[in-house]
């Protein structure tokens, strides 16, 4: 997975102890080195898993998560108690790791040798009892992590461990990750606006602001050459407007949407950034709204936002990040009207021009359509409509005290007709459990109308990304009641709360 720096990888710890002799200890680390092969070998655990030596002393566990912690490849520690491995030597580690945690609850052995069981095997086959002491400390000691039960061979079991994996990577993204916001937020929208100082408190993220005319100085810079080979990719890969073709009469407007490409592509890549923000309201010297490019980036995998909104643009790189190589796309997007009938009740996703072209259900054209705000040239811009598939929305709002995630479980659907006079790339969607308990409960929750859209990524992996971050969640899916998610999210507030206390 192309998503961080150098090669990511995740660690594979075994617990143990000398109690029962040299001779089990060999047999536990040849065990363990075959269950992390096992997972190794997973196509679907994305990540390297690398065994370490196996873990019977305080000091040498603790040595462990400082390594861990330290490692810029290292994205997650797996930890599995192969015997009774006494938990109270692993309280100190435990307290100073700060990368993600899976804890595995398996055991060497598929099945049991039921004739030929004697103490010996039990001795060394202890993962039922060690995990459960190893369970306890966890617990006791607050620490966030992720418990999956199974066989290492188990599909069900490699599967959740790959989840985890993806989320461990968007985790390990978002603390190194840099965002350039080019001028501030719309002017009078409240849910753009959030705490940036907490952010890189809570997340790791830097999020900083450039004028849009630092962007424009290297947008007029591009040289013509760069701007030609950009046409011809744009002819290669879409389906280009004929005025936009060259020789056509809007073919400057193509080629200046070009020249704003290289030139914000090189911005970001010249500061190591990887999301970024633009607002129509603030464009400086910039003759169009960027529309092309920002589809292309966000394709590429940079986060992004509409009107300054920074927290969009930080969420959609790490979603970006836990999706990447997965079927289907993941979008920076915008509930925008509402089919209330006849037949299903949907939902229609688009923004200005800003839709990431991985969600598309076919070759996107490019196209130019006047753009009634910005003051600008018109745009360019790719046209399509998403593919249908399951999938999960997600938005990030600031509440004060904390952020809270609020997720939506939907189902994308093609349109019931084609959607021949609207001039930019959309979305269709049916949420769960019906519009209006979604609308209800969204708007409850304070969920914000600039989300991400992913038919890569399912509810269980945002939960697992809210749970290992401390981060709130509200979901809403086929179980969701509206007095019931009033309930959830009063108690979502006392725990909050609390914990930010303990």
């Amino acid at each position: 997975m192309t998503i961080t720096a150098g090669s990511p990888q995740l660690w594979f710890l075994t617990g143990s102890q000398g109690l029962y002799g040299d001779d089990v200890l060999d047999q536990v680390a040849s065990q363990s080195q075959r269950v992390a092969a096992d997972l190794d070998d997973a196509p679907a655990v994305p990540l390297p898993v690398v065994w370490q030596p196996v873990l019977t002393h305080d000091t040498d566990i603790r040595a462990m998560m400082a390594a861990a912690n330290t490692d810029p490849h290292c994205v997650g520690v797996i930890a599995w108690m192969h015997t009774f491995s006494p938990a109270k030597m692993w309280i100190t580690g435990l307290g100073e790791l700060r990368k993600p945690l899976l804890h595995l609850h398996t055991q060497a052995n598929r099945s049991l040798p039921w004739p030929t069981i004697d103490m010996d095997f039990m001795n060394l086959n202890q993962a039922a009892h060690g995990d459960r002491e190893f369970g306890y400390v966890q617990t006791r000691l607050h620490v966030p992590r992720v418990t999956v039960a199974g066989h290492a061979t188990d599909d069900r079991t490699r599967t959740e461990v790959g989840r985890w994996a993806r989320v461990a990577a968007g985790i390990a993204e978002l603390r190194s990750l840099r965002l350039a916001r080019f001028g501030d937020n719309m002017r009078d929208v409240a849910v753009t606006e959030g705490d940036k100082v907490e952010a890189q408190r809570k997340f790791g993220v830097s999020v900083n602001t450039y004028s849009v005319n630092d962007l424009v100085e290297r947008v007029d810079a591009v040289e013509a050459a760069d701007i030609d080979k950009l046409v011809v990719e744009y002819a290669d890969v879409y389906d280009v407007a004929v005025e936009l073709r060259p020789g056509g009469e809007r073919h400057e407007s193509l080629r200046y949407a070009a020249r704003i490409e290289a030139g914000l592509r090189g911005f970001l890549e010249a500061g190591g950034f990887r999301a970024f923000t633009t607002n129509f309201e603030d464009l400086g010297g910039l003759r169009q709204l960027p529309g092309l490019a920002v589809q292309r980036l966000m394709g590429d995998g940079y986060g992004f936002g509409g009107e300054g909104d920074w927290k969009t643009s930080v969420l959609l790189r790490t979603l970006k990040a836990m999706a990447d190589g997965l079927p289907g796309g993941t979008s920076f997007m915008e509930d925008y009207t509402y089919h209330l009938g006849p037949g299903p009740q949907r939902i229609l996703g688009a923004h200005m021009l800003e839709v990431c072209p991985s969600i598309a259900a076919g070759r996107p054209s490019v196209e130019i359509h006047p753009l009634g705000i910005g003051n600008r040239e018109d745009p360019v811009r790719m046209r399509f409509t998403a593919a249908p598939g399951p999938g999960v929305v997600v938005g990030m709002c600031d509440l004060g005290e904390r952020f809270r995630l609020v997720g939506n479980a939907v189902t994308v659907v093609p349109p019931d007709a084609e959607l021949a006079s609207l001039p930019v790339a959309a979305a269709v969607w049916e949420p769960a459990p019906d519009l209006a308990t979604s609308a209800e409960c969204w708007l409850t929750a304070g969920g914000p109308h600039h989300t991400v859209l992913s038919t890569q990524l399912d509810a269980a992996a945002i939960d697992q990304f809210a749970e290992l971050t401390g981060v709130e969640l509200a979901m809403i899916d086929d179980r969701t009641e509206p007095r019931r998610f009033r309930q959830e999210l009063r108690w979502n507030a006392a725990y909050h709360r609390l914990a930010a206390a303990l």
